[in-house]
């Protein structure tokens, strides 16, 4: 078998075909690691997604000469009345467009007033978002707007590539050749040298019902002497598509059996907030010694239609 690889790459793995469901042998692959709102104010928009848009010149009042996104409220001014947004200002040292200094902290209650009449376009707007919302709905769209662009799901952060939906299988295809695709509702996932010291990912794709999962297991060191693992599915899809799917990961072995059962996350969420929220199967590696198998961990992952 095939031990793991350095940082950054996905896992090897070598599949068979077989028949069954839920316990049956079922499709295996043999996969190597990796290192690794408030009310608003008299007057102002009702907040309400999918408003008619401001006209242009009125919204330009609000940009920010430094990243060219909207100056929302809290709304701050330099001593000469330039503002400047809130996540830029917090880098600067002088105003941008004369200069001048920023503190003391100015607020413009007039330009907040004015910006709580108006709806702001999505700030993917350009990717093709055609929602203009009050300032008060902009965070929480733009962080599940389906025109976001999606960054590579391998865990691990020297991929940097960042792009469309559409975009993400061809990237794995080409830029993360070594992953192993399985066809089929129900597979085991089997990681190989599971002992191995330090931070280690175990990396496949599953494909079925048209769409394509990863699946993912995490060792990480959480203090000396104590590994966590990890196990995590992924859709490669919109966290609405998410939602129509069920899966199940089933450890069993020596007349033991640990099973979790959940909601695939979306890729938008990534491994990183499933294991902050344990929304995943965790054990550590006393549990993992009781299933594994000269140091190979096999996992049952069956996918479900809701």
């Amino acid at each position: 078998m095939s031990r793991p690889s350095s940082a950054g790459g996905g896992g090897l793995g070598a599949g068979k075909a077989g028949g069954g469901k839920h316990g049956a042998a079922g499709v295996q692959a043999t996969v190597t690691g990796s290192g690794s709102v408030a009310p608003s104010p008299a007057g102002s928009l009702p907040p309400s997604a999918g408003v008619p848009g401001p006209a242009p010149e009125l919204t330009a009042l609000f940009e920010c000469p430094v990243c060219f996104d909207y100056v929302l409220p809290p709304i701050l001014q330099c001593q000469a009345g330039h503002l400047v947004c809130n996540q830029c200002r917090q880098k600067l040292s002088c105003c941008p467009t004369c200069r001048g200094p920023l503190s003391p902290s100015i607020r413009n209650l007039a330009m907040e007033r004015v910006a709580s009449t108006l709806p702001f376009p999505c700030k993917y707007s350009s990717a093709g978002c055609l929602l203009s919302l009050h300032h008060s709905e902009k965070p929480e769209h733009e962080e599940v707007c389906e025109f976001r662009p999606y960054t590579c799901p391998c865990p691990g952060a020297t991929c940097k590539w960042a792009g469309p939906l559409e975009a993400v299988m061809p990237h794995l295809m080409h830029a993360h050749k070594s992953i192993t695709t399985l066809q089929g509702e129900d597979i085991v996932f089997l990681a190989t040298d599971i002992n191995l010291p330090g931070a280690v990912d175990w990396v496949m794709m599953q494909s079925c019902f048209s769409h394509h999962f990863m699946l993912v297991l995490e060792k990480q060191e959480k203090y000396e002497g104590h590994q966590q693992f990890f196990a995590v599915v992924l859709l490669i899809g919109t966290r609405k598509q998410a939602e129509n799917f069920a899966y199940r990961l089933e450890l069993n072995g020596n007349r033991r059996r640990l099973t979790w059962e959940a909601t695939p996350r979306s890729i938008h969420d990534g491994v990183a907030a499933a294991i902050v929220n344990s929304d995943c199967l965790v054990f550590d590696t006393s549990i993992a010694h009781l299933f594994a198998d000269n140091g190979n961990l096999g996992i049952n992952v069956t996918i479900s239609m809701c």
